[in-house]
């Protein structure tokens, strides 16, 4: 992700904070930080975006604190939004779309009982401008 970079910063978060807020103000997107219980520190986030409320429809995109990785927490966030998503938002689709190479958030999905549809070739640019391959899956209620 772009904006994942040490080059991040505060004003960075102020204009994504804010960005949010609108989103959310439109019903167009969720954001949601994950936070360590103990520590009280950020470790990550998940949002809901992409949002076609005629279906219900949303796409599930999640981020985590490298530092964090191999512990389960991103698998325990993405069984909790989706299982949230279908209770208590009604979704009838929920997506999850990551980069072909990034086999870390292709486990989770897969893991959280997501189905790999497809990849969508040369289906956008990554952060250094090169096509990327996107991996689609989805999680439909049964």
């Amino acid at each position: 992700m772009a904006w994942a970079t040490p080059d991040y910063t505060l004003a960075d978060a102020d204009v994504l904070l804010r960005i949010s807020i609108d989103l959310f103000k439109a019903r167009e997107g969720l954001r949601y930080g994950f936070f360590d219980k103990a520590k009280g520190a950020f470790v990550g986030n998940g949002s809901f975006h992409h949002i076609d409320w005629s279906v219900p429809k949303l796409e599930l995109g999640y981020w985590l604190r490298t530092s964090r990785s191999g512990e389960g927490l991103m698998r325990e966030g993405v069984r909790a939004f989706a299982e949230m998503a279908e209770r208590d938002l009604g979704a009838m689709r929920l997506e999850i779309r990551c980069d072909d190479l990034n086999e870390r958030s292709a486990r989770v999905a897969e893991a959280c009982d997501f189905m790999l549809e497809g990849t969508l070739r040369n289906e956008c640019r990554d952060p250094r401008g090169r096509l990327r391959d996107t991996r689609l899956y989805a999680r439909v209620p049964q």
